[in-house]
């Protein structure tokens, strides 16, 4: 099935591009989520004007994200979080922890799909954190994780 995509979705493409994927993948999740529209003739000009839109945008989004690298290499963010036994956390750190531990530590706000874990992160340590913002663009920080003091019983 030939579909153009109306966003970012990730290793697939990016807005503008026309690609191939599977009958049931592009019918049952990209369609109806808005992700992307079939492919038709006439389909191929909305193509053409979002490539123009994202051709103006590229470098002014280019600049914003060496700035937010910047900015995200110098936070010091940092989550305190329940643990067990052998410093075993209850549960994992998500994206969305990462993004709201940025955001208190007063860095720049992020996107929590821009969030690249490579593994959860379920130990009490420190780690590094990548954080796509642009093609072009990888930004890494450093995320810390400490357990919370426990209750005497």
């Amino acid at each position: 099935m030939k579909i153009i995509l109306t966003h970012e979705v990730p290793n697939l493409g990016s807005a503008g591009d026309v690609v191939e994927v599977k009958n049931g993948y592009g019918r049952n999740y990209l369609l109806p989520q808005g992700l992307a529209i079939a492919w038709t003739k006439g389909g191929q000009k909305e193509v053409d004007a979002i490539q123009r839109a994202r051709a103006a945008r590229q470098i002014h989004d280019l600049d914003k994200a060496r700035s937010i690298a910047d900015q995200l290499k110098q936070t010091d963010a940092h989550i305190v979080a329940r643990t067990g036994d052998g410093d075993r956390l209850f549960g994992s750190i998500t994206a969305a922890d990462v993004v709201k531990a940025v955001d208190e530590a007063g860095g720049p706000k992020i996107d929590r799909r821009r969030v690249e874990l490579t593994s959860a992160i379920k130990a009490i340590g420190t780690y590094d954190i990548a954080v796509k913002l642009h093609p072009e663009v990888t930004a890494k920080f450093k995320l810390q994780v400490t357990p919370a003091k426990r209750r005497k019983k």
